[in-house]
């Protein structure tokens, strides 16, 4: 199969969305973890912030970079035309 400069662009933009995506989701699993301690100090709804973010925060923020990749490699796929149908 012959790669054009199609397949170039959609792979580069793919590979864009993943890594920023990816980012967020080591900051929010590892950064905050570490930083826990000192995270606590503020406090979100009366709960310690780095315990809502280890309890409840961290799952929102994992929903939302989904939520975010299946938009945007939606619109992406459409672009392209190569979308799998009606969405």
């Amino acid at each position: 199969m012959l790669i054009t400069q199609r397949h170039k662009a959609y792979w580069k933009r793919t590979l864009r969305i993943t890594g920023i995506l990816l980012a967020l989701w080591f900051v929010v699993t590892f950064v905050v973890s570490y930083f826990a301690h000192e995270l606590s100090k503020f406090s979100l709804f009366g709960i310690p912030f780095g315990f809502y973010m280890g309890s409840q925060g961290a799952l929102l923020i994992y929903l939302f970079i989904i939520w975010i990749y299946v938009k945007y490699m939606n619109a992406l796929d459409r672009e392209f035309g190569v979308s799998e149908g009606e969405d």
